[in-house]
């Protein structure tokens, strides 16, 4: 058993790592050249692949043995989450979580990304792309080199989708942190454009992983009922706890979207309030200025004869004392009614 040793990766061109685990236990990393003298008796080999790179592809279609049309599945730029019978064999495509660099302002973001793996009785080859960082995988090596890891091929796929799906509930529980997180600004009266930004943007992330996790779902249901002669019963019975675990990620972004979509409509909701709390203040205004600005354009017009004009000069007092008045009469008949109001 090989313990507490430093993963190495990514050394050789287009080569993450290859892990043989000898008939004693022990964990071996290969080379490229090693790997082309692997043989079904050395024991289980894990060869995991950067599948954009084109030594990678080459391997792939010249010296990995596996069929051609198999070959294009493994290397396709975009795969939904899927499982295909190979005679003996399982093609298996799901989605891990990839968390990128942190940008400018602190913020990471998170995707799903496709994770190709070619699943024989003694050998397992998985590929995802240069810029991908799936930690799910990186994990699980890990432990394999730490001696807790799987032995077998069943195992291997077995472990494989369950720490994929608990990196999927972390990402569960960072949208409910952050949909909480918006339901208290809502709370605090908080709105504008960057707090629906924010609600538009949670909804986007909750709509685009759950398009990939639903057939993920489907994916390792039927995976677990497949018949492959080494996937035996214990592996088995690990997937279906895996699953039932997925299905309850799943309804808990339902549940999200669902708050998001609440949260929406409160936000705007909000907004209509506002808007109509300024209109009603704005139409009082221009009720109350009506009169007055009546008065005032009629009297400052320029023809003769006009009341109180220039031979008074008690004029503009008595102008704006009809326009106070006015204004008075105009703001009680606004609030009673023109006879005294109605009863309710």
């Amino acid at each position: 058993m090989v313990a507490d040793r430093e993963l190495q990766a990514g050394i050789e061109t287009g080569l993450r790592f290859a892990m043989l685990m000898t008939a004693d236990g022990c964990f071996l990393d290969l080379t490229w050249t090693e790997i082309k003298k692997w043989k079904p008796a050395d024991g289980f080999l894990w060869v995991h692949l950067e599948r954009d790179d084109p030594t990678a592809q080459a391997w792939v279609r010249d010296h990995s043995g596996i069929d051609p049309l198999v070959g294009l599945a493994l290397l396709a730029e975009e795969s939904r989450p899927r499982v295909q019978d190979v005679g003996d064999n399982l093609l298996v495509v799901l989605r891990g979580v990839n968390k990128q660099k942190p940008e400018e302002d602190g913020s990471i973001d998170t995707e799903l990304v496709p994770i190709h793996i070619w699943m024989e009785a003694g050998r397992c080859v998985s590929l995802r792309d240069k810029t991908h960082n799936l930690s799910a995988l990186r994990d699980l090596r890990l432990s394999m080199m730490n001696g807790k890891g799987p032995r077998t091929a069943a195992g291997l796929m077995a472990r494989i989708a369950e720490k994929v799906t608990d990196h999927l509930g972390d990402l569960v529980e960072d949208l409910e942190d952050e949909l909480t997180e918006l339901e208290d600004r809502i709370g605090a009266n908080e709105g504008g454009a960057s707090m629906r930004a924010d609600i538009a943007e949670s909804r986007r992330h909750v709509v685009q992983f759950r398009r990939y996790l639903a057939p993920q779902r489907d994916a390792l249901y039927r995976l677990r009922h497949d018949d492959a002669s080494w996937l035996d019963q214990a592996a088995k019975e690990h997937l279906r706890e895996v699953n039932d675990r997925l299905v309850r990620h799943l309804e808990d972004l339902d549940e999200i979207r669902q708050r998001a979509t609440i949260l929406q409509e409160e936000q705007a909701a909000m907004v209509a309030e506002q808007g109509n709390r300024n209109t009603f203040v704005l139409s009082i205004v221009t009720v109350l200025m009506l009169p007055m600005t009546f008065i005032t354009g009629f009297f400052g017009m320029n023809t003769g004869a006009l009341p109180f004009g220039l031979e008074n000069p008690n004029g503009t007092l008595i102008a704006g004392a009809i326009i106070g008045v006015v204004g008075l009469i105009t703001a009680v008949l606004l609030r009673y009614g023109l006879f005294g109001g109605h009863k309710r």
